[in-house]
């Protein structure tokens, strides 16, 4: 069976994007692990590798354009993704000439749609970041408290002090100096949360977070499944949120977040009836173009792929240097 993919990115969080919905059947289960086993590797996968797989899938149900699952590089499934919602979006924007709809996610109807571009050539998309949820039954965690809010954990840190979130992947944030933000405290308490502890027994991204200015953040992630990524969309959208919460911030003001990979823009809504949800503003960049075989993908034999660069990560580059 023929397929074809795209190598994408938002904030340099990649992956590879593949429509099952063109296919002539759907991926069997052992096919998705090839795929995510020879494809995303670091040091032998395909142009580098990547952090995980983007399926484009029909939908279970409601109207939705269609259906995204994220596959972790690890082979974990997360519910959801905001980067690599961004550049789902894109695709399916330009796949049925739509500017605005919804996709099908893992826990919600997403909206999606075209936004105005960061910087010439640099498409950009924005999506919705929902649901939010603070209990201890959704990050899942075991704690006295159900919440956790601005609270130190003592088994993580004697100083530090976190707040817990799902958006719905769940987050483990802490607003930091920028020494601790690039120190290897951050490591310790991310590998420790991500291994076997008895807080989080699913593990948890985990995000420290730098107060730039008024309204400007740096976030750096440590993603559950990846590991240290250039950026995290729903962690830039919780830090966003807790920001707004416990640091004086405006719902309804628009936020930058700078990230290892670039740069992309938040709002935090607070609704009556729904409590809060974000847009996430950025990239949608397509990279590389390619096709070949399931069989060769799936063995990784990709000497026989056709793979296409486009033009677009120089642009990408370009609005980096005009950022810093």
């Amino acid at each position: 069976m023929n397929i074809t993919m795209q190598k994408v990115h938002g904030s340099e969080n990649d992956f590879f994007l593949l429509d099952e919905t063109q296919l002539e059947r759907s991926f069997t289960d052992e096919e998705i692990e090839n795929l995510r086993t020879y494809l995303c590797d670091r040091e032998t996968g395909l142009l580098n590798g990547a952090d995980g797989l983007l399926l484009v899938e029909r939908v279970v149900k409601g109207e939705s354009l269609a259906k995204m699952r994220v596959i972790n590089s690890d082979g974990s499934e997360a519910s959801m993704c905001g980067n690599g919602l961004r550049t789902v979006a894109r695709y399916l924007a330009e796949k049925y000439n739509k500017t605005s709809f919804t996709v099908e996610t893992m826990f919600a109807d997403l909206k999606v749609r075209q936004a105005p571009n960061l910087a010439a050539q640099v498409a950009t998309y924005q999506v919705e970041i929902s649901p939010v949820r603070f209990e201890a039954e959704a990050i899942p965690m075991h704690t006295k408290n159900n919440t956790i809010i601005d609270e130190v954990i003592p088994e993580l840190s004697s100083e530090l002090r976190f707040s817990v979130v799902a958006v719905p992947n769940p987050h483990l944030i802490a607003f930091v100096d920028h020494k601790t933000l690039m120190g290897t405290e951050f490591e310790r308490i991310a590998t420790y949360v991500n291994g076997e502890n008895p807080i989080f027994p699913d593990g948890v991204n985990v995000s420290f977070v730098e107060i730039v200015g008024k309204n400007e953040l740096f976030v750096r992630t440590f993603e559950r499944g990846v590991g240290f990524t250039s950026a995290c969309g729903t962690a830039m959208c919780a830090s966003s949120l807790m920001y707004v919460l416990l640091n004086n911030g405006e719902f309804n003001e628009t936020i930058t977040v700078k990230n290892t990979g670039g740069m992309v823009k938040t709002v935090v809504h607070e609704d009556d009836s729904d409590g809060y949800w974000m847009e996430l503003i950025g990239n949608a960049t397509i990279t590389h173009l390619i096709s070949g075989t399931l069989t060769d993908f799936t063995k990784g034999h990709f000497e026989k792929a056709m793979i296409k660069e486009t033009t677009e990560q120089a642009d990408y580059i370009e609005f980096l240097a005009s950022i810093k």
